[in-house]
């Protein structure tokens, strides 16, 4: 008798076998942000059998979430980064945790052969939980691979330690393996690639792109998987720290997904102390779902179902020309600006004095302009226009071009680029628009509370993100977020792996 779950894993079989007829149109994809168990904190390396006790303490919590979204018909989860051993780590503690990931071309089920590479006790869990449960398994590793003085990179140690995603499928295969390229600065525990790897692998419900956290900030490996392979989904784990005014997770991520065309699934980390919140299944046309919850210190699992081909969203658009609209009208008239700092960055500001109207503010190359009306215009609330066409060095080093309407953390000046989470004035018209020298420019509209506005915004071909009646919620802020790739540090060889 064959069992149900065997019928389950032949169909998958049949329809990544090249039966283009039997490509699902749409799939159900879940996220799961999960709370994350910490080690203590400790200045020897732990033996390796805490180790994976402190893993699979993490891995019973993600093996509930995984069951939960395989009942609910998912095709897919992501889970987060760092989420099964967490973080503060040195390069030595961190050492008991990794595992050997080999490729994934060695065509391997690591829950029905759990030795064949040695030791892999992670692997051979997660495996089996992508099998037992028939559903793609995404989840955040570290991997360990030996070198010598052979090659005059390799750490003193003698290995490499690398912050990596896996990939299994329905039937518990290794499909995928990425090692994190752009790493954050706290992340001294890992090494950064020689190369940015490109990973891809194909299914039933699209072509599917992976990379991690800070990455997404930068052109390679994450704009170049759209742009030159063509996925139609992106699996994104995370541990991030939310950055108001213009880098909370969801905000960011979801304004990722619309400018790149693409959906996007992000799975964060859940730490308060961090300030680590907000995931989502984001699409073309807006989030699908999202959670974000700095209240609590529970997990969270998200399953919507999306289009398996990102063309096939409504408000699909192949191309958008950013500054088409700011640089054909004519400029509007610029009033009184002052200098603000937001998220350490030096923005000309101006302040919004009437409850409609029109203004310009410019720096250097970028002049952003602003039509808008209010409803509510609160008089112990202020809101200002701003402008940066720089580099950003605090966390990084990147050049953006950003044109924002934000609300000031109070009705001070100064406190222009504070963080601040709510507002009650409302506008029932915007229209924000730059003379971006670059096409990468993410559209973010975040309302009070850590609020998206799916549905409260357009963005048009010609570079505007317009709003023509009003959001449901009032602004903290409407932003477009631009990233001038060239004028970053030379790239590196790309390193393209499909599967």
């Amino acid at each position: 008798m064959v069992s149900f779950p065997s019928l389950q894993h032949a169909l998958i079989f049949i329809l990544l076998g090249g039966l283009g007829a039997l490509a699902l149109d749409k799939y159900t994809a879940a996220v799961y942000e999960h709370a994350v168990i910490l080690a203590e904190t400790t200045e020897k390396p732990v033996s390796p059998e805490d180790a994976l006790k402190l893993m699979n303490q993490n891995m019973d919590v993600l093996e509930d979430a995984i069951q939960k979204a395989a009942k609910q018909g998912a095709h897919i989860i992501v889970t987060p980064e760092d989420g099964i051993y967490g973080f503060f780590f040195t390069r030595e503690t961190m050492y008991p945790y990794l595992e050997d990931i080999p490729d994934p071309q060695v065509n391997w089920i690591p829950c029905t052969d759990p030795k064949r590479f040695g030791p892999a006790p992670v692997q051979e869990r997660l495996s089996c939980l992508a099998r037992d449960n028939s559903i793609y398994v995404v989840a955040n590793i570290g991997d360990k691979k030996p070198c010598n003085d052979t090659d005059p990179k390799c750490p003193s140690d003698g290995r490499y330690q690398y912050n990596t995603n896996v990939v299994f499928d329905s039937d518990g295969k290794l499909v995928a393996r990425y090692h994190k390229f752009n790493l954050f600065m706290e992340e001294h525990q890992f090494d950064s690639p020689k190369e940015p790897e490109l990973v891809t692998f194909d299914t039933a419900f699209g072509k599917f792109g992976l990379f991690t956290c800070f990455d997404i900030l930068f052109h390679d490996p994450a704009v170049a998987l759209v742009t030159q392979l063509s996925v139609d989904t992106i699996l994104f784990p995370t541990a991030w720290m939310n950055v108001l005014p213009h880098l909370t997770a969801i905000e960011f991520h979801s304004a990722w997904a619309m400018a790149m065309q693409v959906n996007l699934l992000a799975a964060n980390t859940h730490r308060l102390s961090r300030n680590m919140t907000g995931s989502g299944i984001y699409t073309p046309s807006g989030s699908q779902a999202y959670h974000y919850d700095a209240e609590s210190e529970n997990g969270h699992l998200l399953v919507a179902e999306i289009c398996s081909r990102r063309s096939c969203s409504p408000t699909y658009l192949p191309a958008i020309n950013w500054s088409l609209y700011a640089t054909t009208i004519e400029q509007f008239p610029e009033t009184h600006t002052f200098p603000g700092i937001v998220f350490h960055d030096e923005f000309t500001l101006s302040n919004l004095t009437k409850e409609a109207g029109n203004l310009t503010v410019c720096q250097k190359t970028l002049c952003c302009h602003l039509s808008y009306r209010m409803t509510d215009q609160r008089e112990d609330e202020l809101y200002v226009l701003g402008a940066f066409d720089g580099f950003h060095v605090a966390e990084g080093d990147y050049y953006l071009q950003i044109c924002t309407l934000l609300k000031c953390g109070s009705t001070d000046p100064q406190s222009c680029g504070q963080s601040t989470t709510t507002a009650r004035s409302h506008f029932d018209f915007f229209s924000l628009s730059g003379t971006f020298s670059t096409n990468y420019v993410f559209p973010e509209v975040l309302l009070s509370g850590i609020h998206l506005a799916p549905g409260g915004f357009q963005v048009l071909s010609d570079g505007r993100l317009i709003s023509q009646n009003g959001t449901s919620q009032a602004l903290l802020t409407v932003t477009l977020f631009g990233r001038w790739y060239e004028k970053d540090s030379p790239p590196m060889h790309i390193h393209s792996i499909t599967l």
